[in-house]
């Protein structure tokens, strides 16, 4: 294929500038209920962030992948014609960065999914018409973004009530702490554990029957519960704490089981969200690598999967600060207890998500998870104005990024 070193290079460019701007929005949203509620420092976060975004986009995160790429437009329709999905790929890419580029720049967490289905659906229906975008995949990927923080929301409600009712509300809130936190503990291992099963060990050739991964699901569970357990016993109660500081010896509790969800936050996040980098680049890899066939499945190198990984990390360790404060406090004022329940929701709506291979977005699902948890303690709790904002910038995000691959796509193509 013509320019095949040239476009390669792009791809590599275009695909770390979104991994990059992934970094910088999406990731930086998923760790900012920890660095909100101050149960991880900055530092931390970006580290456990590095460890579990990289391990779920590795173990799981195929199925989005080609969801992404295939399930938005049928590519059969440009197999006379590849140079212009490449270039169509590559503006999208380029599209769907900026776009998170200048929001992470006022703080906004949209959804990278949002930018990148757009950018791809605008260059689709204007290069190749409107029959190449399949519309019914696209309206069950935008009823999915309103179903999954509505579920989000519910379930983080749910969660905060049922700490209010056992912990926080309970005559020794301290020693109930003890006594409930590790059963939420065993929750988070268990289904991060199961997303692993399920979905993506079977990349590397480990595959379980459904009874054995609940099974070792639930092993892991217990273990992660017990290891929970040892942290916490360390924790002594300080009685003058609890009048100052409102349950202060409880929240040191939460904030070890924040640890938890993290990691568990960041693992659903890399199983559903690095996809949108590194679906496009392994698209544009496939073409040229075999001299311009348009495949409907083309699997991902493993170099791209490190490209997307390291851009990730670069973008939250250089700007995620922006979004980590609005999500984190900006929209209601979060502790360990309230950051946990935001946590363990969102990954439980993410996880379903991955495990069903539908690109949801982890922003809609974590911001809907937040507002469940401000409006379990009163609407007063949240701060209206900059929900506002947020809500503004969704509905923006689909047709901004459509209209830049537009630009864009025309650009690459008349340099080529």
């Amino acid at each position: 294929m013509e320019h095949a070193y040239l476009l390669l290079t792009l791809a590599a460019v275009f695909g770390l500038f979104m991994a990059w701007g992934i970094g910088a929005n999406d990731v930086a949203n998923a760790m900012a209920t920890s660095v909100g509620s101050r149960a991880l420092s900055f530092k931390t976060a970006i580290i456990i962030a590095a460890v579990f975004e990289f391990s779920g986009a590795f173990l799981a995160g195929g199925e989005v992948t080609s969801t992404i790429r295939n399930g938005m437009i049928d590519a059969t329709l440009l197999s006379d014609t590849p140079e212009l999905l490449v270039y169509g790929m590559l503006a999208s890419l380029l599209a769907a960065g900026i776009w998170l580029a200048v929001a992470s720049r006022y703080g906004l967490p949209v959804s990278t999914t949002h930018s990148i289905v757009g950018a791809i659906v605008g260059f689709a229906a204007v290069v190749v018409g409107v029959e190449a975008v399949k519309w019914d995949k696209v309206g069950s990927i935008a009823m999915s973004w309103v179903i999954s923080p509505l579920l989000a929301g519910i379930l983080s409600y749910l969660l905060f009530r049922s700490v209010q009712m056992l912990i926080l509300n309970s005559k020794d809130p301290f020693k109930n702490a003890k006594r409930f936190v590790p059963l939420y503990i065993f929750l988070t291992g268990f289904i991060v554990a199961l997303v692993t099963l399920f979905k993506g060990l079977t990349h590397i050739g480990l595959d379980f029957t459904p009874s054995e991964s609940y099974l070792i699901a639930i092993m892991t569970g217990i273990i992660v519960a017990m290891i929970g357990t040892f942290m916490i016993r360390n924790i002594r109660q300080r009685p003058e704490n609890n009048k100052a500081y409102h349950f202060h010896s409880v929240e040191l509790v939460f904030g070890v089981l924040m640890i938890f969800t993290a990691c568990a936050m960041a693992f659903a996040h890399g199983s559903n969200d690095v996809a949108n980098a590194i679906g496009p680049v392994a698209a544009v890899v496939s073409i040229v690598s075999t001299e311009g066939v348009v495949s409907q499945q083309s699997p991902v190198p493993t170099w791209v999967l490190l490209l997307g990984a390291m851009g990730i990390v670069a973008g939250l360790m250089m700007y995620g600060h922006k979004v980590i404060a609005t999500v984190g406090s900006g929209i209601t004022d979060l502790t360990p207890s309230r950051g946990f329940c935001c946590n363990l929701a969102a990954s439980a709506v993410v996880v379903l998500a991955s495990g069903t291979g539908l690109p949801i977005s982890t922003t809609h699902t974590l911001v809907g998870a937040v507002l469940g948890v401000g409006f379990a303690r009163g609407i007063s709790a949240l701060n209206l104005r900059v929900i506002g904002s947020i809500f503004m910038s969704w509905i923006i995000t689909l047709p901004a990024g459509a209209l830049l691959a537009i630009v864009f796509f025309y650009i690459i193509a008349s340099l080529f």
